[in-house]
């Protein structure tokens, strides 16, 4: 193994930087997997706040909550207040539940 560290070191930190990065995921996997969630909930939540609760625009709400990891899908129920986010595999709907309360993410 010290012919190997010796012969190749750069080769030899990259192995050893994978294998620290894969164990830091496998550490934070419960977190990491937290995370497709918190993209399409944070979108649906904060453009029904700007929308419902602040009375904004759509266009000017949509630039509110436009993130660099895009949504591939998103419903506004003008009707029914409700916005549906779709991202990451994941999807999360916020619903206005009236003037004090604000919005509120639906389980």
């Amino acid at each position: 193994m010290i012919h190997f560290l010796r012969r190749r070191p750069f080769g030899s930190l990259l192995l050893i930087l994978l294998i620290a990065l894969l164990g830091w995921i496998w550490h934070e996997r419960t977190a990491l997997w937290a995370f497709l969630d918190i993209i399409s909930a944070y979108t649906a939540k904060e453009y029904c706040s700007c929308r419902y609760v602040m009375g904004n625009d759509t266009g000017y709400c949509h630039r509110y909550v436009k993130q660099w990891l895009p949504a591939s899908g998103f419903t506004d129920d003008a009707a029914g207040k409700r916005v549906t986010v779709s991202g990451m595999g994941r999807s999360n709907s916020a619903v206005w539940i009236g003037e004090r309360q604000g919005c509120r993410l639906q389980p």
